[in-house]
């Protein structure tokens, strides 16, 4: 049996008196599609900021691929493979669809990222980013300022800029949370395609998405980890679905 690809040992993360990610162990298997899911106010994307980087954590440890993650920056946990896109869209607005995704491949190539010379000059940067926006459907944009996409563009955009960092786990908060039902068909097409090539940990609210695409479920309520399992495990637990799931997801 393989090693995991992501260990997360008793992981805490507390703001004064609240306690949002409280005593967090999982396991994320290389190659799997892991859901993380639970009520507003679980502690998902808090979790996620701790996994990324974005956020120290309080006690825990974190080891990717072997190696204790936990001190790294965001940058570093990049370096290694490890990237994320946001709840909220995070793009550069006056750059255009292609500088955008060429900044992200910038960095994870460890270039002196000098932000205004012309990221353009860089052949190897640049076909990396096309790369990325073809794997997303948004080749046709790349010349386009990226704060006039639409908003379902701007999360493709968003997914290609972390693609261009060439992870091994790629971290997704909601990525479907504002699309149409189109749009939404597409995303979740999209994210069957890629995980077969990547190992992803998906923090979505759409339950039939998560129930269609993820290996494994585990599912947070009050900052802890109250379940994990396959999604047929899931859907039939009677602790689950008395502690989130209700009805939502028919037996």
């Amino acid at each position: 049996m393989s090693s995991p690809l992501l260990a997360v040992d008793s992981l805490r993360k507390s703001f004064g008196t609240l306690v949002v990610s409280d005593d967090v162990s999982l396991t994320i298997e290389p190659g799997e599609l892991h859901a993380l899911i639970g009520p507003n106010g679980a502690g998902k994307t808090t979790l996620i900021h701790q996994l990324s980087g974005t956020l120290t954590s309080d006690h825990g440890r974190i080891v990717f691929d072997g190696g204790d993650i936990t001190s790294l920056s965001l940058a570093q946990r990049v370096r290694l493979g490890l990237a994320r896109s946001f709840q909220i869209t995070s793009i550069l607005p006056d750059f255009t669809v292609l500088e955008n995704v060429a900044v992200a491949a910038q960095a994870r190539a460890g270039s002196s990222f000098r932000f205004f010379a012309p990221v353009g000059d860089e052949a190897a940067l640049n076909e990396s980013a096309h790369g990325a926006l073809a794997r997303v459907g948004l080749s046709e944009r790349s010349a386009v300022r990226a704060g006039s996409l639409a908003h379902g563009e701007k999360r493709l955009l968003e997914l290609a800029i972390a693609l261009a960092t060439a992870p091994r786990l790629l971290l997704l908060d909601e990525p479907l949370a504002g699309l149409g039902q189109e749009e939404s068909k597409a995303a979740i097409a999209l994210l069957r395609r890629l995980k077969s090539e990547v190992t992803i940990v998906l923090v979505e609210h759409d339950m039939d998405a998560v129930f269609d695409l993820a290996d494994r479920i585990s599912v947070l309520v009050n900052g802890r980890v109250i379940a994990t399992g396959t999604p047929r495990e899931i859907r039939g637990s009677a602790h689950v679905r008395a502690a989130y799931l209700g009805d939502e997801v028919p037996l």
